[in-house]
């Protein structure tokens, strides 16, 4: 197919000459004389051309008019290239303002309005795939790539909706690790104002402190040893956009220090540097911490932690949510199919209640990493229930009780707070719920447990 050239030329013959050089250089040329003419085609015909060559005064106006109507309403995804009997310097000024591609006067020989017109033909295409890159990020980061119809999950959903339509300074998504918090935080950008902007993302606790400043506010040359050229630090890389803060609750306590000044004044400073730089993002922490506890506990510090929580998301774990493992075990599986030249599709009903039973202490990224195995090993369409290997739920699975004792995995599936949590449960189930019969089983006193059932909202009596 070929490509498509809209002239815009009020002088016939001259008109004519242009629409068959270029058709003899494969275009598909279309001729309009005048803007009326000229907008119908562009607005009212649908008609999208890779170039638009158009002079500058025709009978009915000036062209850069169209040209600035047709970018307000967001409908010109075309290179622009003026001619004019007459050029000033105002016209061409407002040309280059409004994007054209250039700006040149007549007459001009036809060899050289090819080339003008071929590098505006280029920079079209260049334009329009990143404008379908952006477009395929946002559909695959829309806010309905969070599956599930449980109703914990269409709850998040609706909430992420609401924040993506509000231009949010900060806000904290907290959640087991696995739940999807970098995908929450990936929809939010992408649905929201800054979506046209960088998302950049950082895990806190993969650096040590010193490494983790610098790659948050850059350096100067010299700065320390190595530093032997500037680094523009990830709060100027995500100017004007998002950066994701996975972890925080990982961080230094000095370091949150300078996060916190960085944050509320919007400006930095490199390491080493002396100027002060401006900063325009928007800030999405994610952690698998309780952060009011960590404050409580000295941990993490109170000022900064109200300062990011101008929002808050829980992602609820998967065993809370198990409604949605009727959609999300056929989409990984046909994933999986995809990836791996599979075609498995048929899920046996014992495969389905093992799946249902299991708790899913590694939540939806052990769900993915468990039905890609069963695919990979599958020999036919039927999935290879063998294959699912889940530990045995009679006591292997998750924290659970054998006789007058408590299981407890240390397999790293189940956090610290996790396994308090459980072991205060089954103590007050065992005692009625009688907190102070608990606390002596427990070797503690009563204001301590009292605390503690409050801290993870417990029922006693």
């Amino acid at each position: 197919m070929n490509d498509t050239l809209l002239i815009i030329e009020d002088e016939t013959l001259l008109g004519s000459e242009l629409a068959r050089f270029f058709r003899k250089k494969n275009w598909e040329v279309s001729v309009t004389e005048s803007i009326r003419e000229a907008e119908e085609h562009l607005l009212k015909q649908a008609i999208d051309p890779l170039v638009v060559l158009s002079d500058m005064n025709l009978p009915d106006g000036n062209a850069l008019d169209l040209l600035e109507r047709i970018k307000d309403k967001n409908a010109c995804s075309s290179e622009w290239v003026f001619l004019t009997g007459y050029g000033s310097v105002a016209d061409s000024v407002r040309a280059v303002r409004l994007g054209a591609y250039d700006f040149v006067e007549k007459p001009c020989e036809l060899e050289r309005l090819n080339l003008l017109v071929e590098g505006a033909a280029r920079s079209a295409r260049a334009q329009r795939r990143v404008l379908q890159q952006a477009t395929a990020q946002q559909r695959r980061y829309s806010v309905d790539a969070l599956i599930g119809g449980s109703p914990a999950s269409v709850a998040l959903r609706g909430m992420m909706t609401q924040i993506a339509q509000v231009p949010f300074s900060s806000l904290i998504v907290s959640g087991e690790t696995g739940t999807g918090k970098g995908l929450i935080a990936r929809i939010l950008h992408c649905a929201g104002a800054r979506s046209h902007a960088p998302l950049i993302e950082i895990n806190c606790a993969a650096l040590p402190r010193e490494l983790l400043e610098s790659e948050l506010f850059g350096y100067e040359a010299g700065a320390f040893t190595g530093a032997k050229k500037r680094h523009r630090g990830l709060f100027e890389q995500a100017h004007t956009g998002t950066l994701f803060l996975d972890e925080i609750g990982e961080m230094d306590l000095d370091l949150q220090t300078k996060l916190l000044k960085a944050v509320e004044d919007l400006r930095i400073r490199r390491l080493g540097g002396e100027s002060e730089i401006d900063i325009d993002v928007q800030i999405i922490a994610a952690t698998n911490l309780d952060l009011a506890e960590k404050v409580r506990d000295g941990q993490f510090r109170r000022d900064l932690y109200h300062r990011l929580n101008v929002m808050s998301l829980r992602v609820p774990p998967l065993r809370e949510r198990k409604q949605d493992l009727d959609e999300l075990v056929p989409i990984f599986i046909a994933d999986s199919n995809r990836k791996s030249a599979k075609n498995v599709r048929n899920i046996s009903e014992t495969a389905w209640q093992a799946l249902k039973r299991y708790d899913w202490p590694g939540n939806i990224r052990e769900l993915r990493n468990v039905l890609e195995r069963c695919v990979l090993l599958a020999s036919d369409e039927n999935f290879p229930e063998q294959w699912l290997q889940l530990p045995d739920l009679g006591g292997q699975t998750s924290a659970g009780v054998r006789g007058d004792g408590i299981y407890l995995p240390l397999d790293g599936s189940l956090s610290l707070q996790d396994i308090e949590k459980f072991v205060i449960q089954e103590v007050l189930n065992r005692t009625d719920e009688n907190v102070t019969a608990a606390a002596r089983m427990l070797g503690t006193t009563r204001e301590t447990l009292r605390y503690r059932v409050q801290k993870y909202n417990l029922k006693c009596k």
